[in-house]
């Protein structure tokens, strides 16, 4: 009898740290559906956000601001049928857990429940951090986020590096490590200068994971559909592209447009067949006259 390999186990809070305390990058990408999220397990990636970012990346809105906790559950279910190794991390969308620690608590746990999210994530410090206390205290693991928060982009000037200030930076800081003291298994750090994510790291006992925040930082994170060059947007500076698989697609779909249109799509080897005898009974039916009572 052949014996087939173990699928490799979920990733841990714990390996998180341990990771961190080794030396090890973590790996993290924003995506938003079971083929992705099939693809981004295969390829090792150690942790799968299901970002708000759906908003603008999928559901064709034109910020984060409008996207709902029901239409996040539907994308963070398919994720977590695809995600057998990697950690899933549901965003909390804007208006889910800023009203108070209960509507907080509520939300969270129709996406550990109701979705098999392994963790959350929310935006901000300050008000933020009783929301961590109590989603932690419910059992449900929660990623912190501090720095350029999308949410909150308004009041922060708009979408604009963070911490460029000595005071600002310390003020940054206190945040991360207010967010690790309420009780959070991870801090991402957007859109601050690379010395100050640095810094931020060394103070810190969990990971942070960076988005435009420098090499300093323990893992990174990329959009799904900015790395791999699916979208038309221009892409932010802290963005490397890894394909432009956006441009490929829309190149398939003009020939598959084009051979639509001349004929020449589907061929013999595209199209199925029927017993010759089988097509005479067939065609013989259909010249023989109706009788009618």
């Amino acid at each position: 009898m052949t014996s087939h390999p173990d699928p490799p186990a979920k990733l841990s809070l714990t390996e998180l740290q341990d990771r961190k305390a080794r030396g090890e990058k973590l790996v993290m990408v924003t995506a938003y559906d079971h083929p992705s999220a099939k693809l981004a397990d295969a390829a090792g990636v150690d942790v799968i956000l299901v970002g708000d970012s759906a908003a603008d990346n999928v559901l064709g809105y034109d910020s984060t601001v409008p996207v709902t906790v029901d239409e996040l559950l539907v994308l963070v279910r398919a994720v977590a049928r695809g995600a057998r190794h990697a950690l899933v991390v549901a965003d909390l969308p804007f208006g889910s857990f800023q009203v108070s620690d209960e509507t907080a608590v509520a939300n969270a746990v129709r996406f550990v429940k109701e979705a098999g999210a392994d963790a959350v994530k929310l935006e901000g410090a300050g008000p933020s951090l009783s929301r961590v206390q109590a989603l932690v205290g419910a059992g449900i693991p929660v990623m912190g986020h501090v720095g350029l928060t999308p949410q909150s982009a308004t009041m922060l000037g708009g979408f604009k590096a963070q911490g460029r200030t000595a005071a600002k930076a310390q003020r940054l800081r206190a945040d991360a490590r207010a967010l690790e003291a309420a009780g959070c298994f991870a801090v991402v750090l957007e859109a601050v200068p690379a010395a100050v994510a640095a810094r931020v790291t060394q103070a810190m006992t969990i990971p942070t994971i960076g988005i435009g925040a420098g090499s300093g930082c323990d893992g990174q994170v990329l959009v799904w559909h900015d790395l791999l060059g699916l979208s038309d947007r221009r892409p932010a500076r802290f963005v490397k592209r890894y394909a432009e698989l956006g441009s490929a697609i829309k190149t398939a779909l003009e020939q598959f447009a084009s051979e639509v249109r001349s004929g020449a799509f589907p061929e013999e080897q595209h199209t199925y067949a029927m017993p010759d005898e089988e097509l005479e009974l067939f065609e013989h039916a259909e010249r023989a006259p109706e009788h009618t009572d």
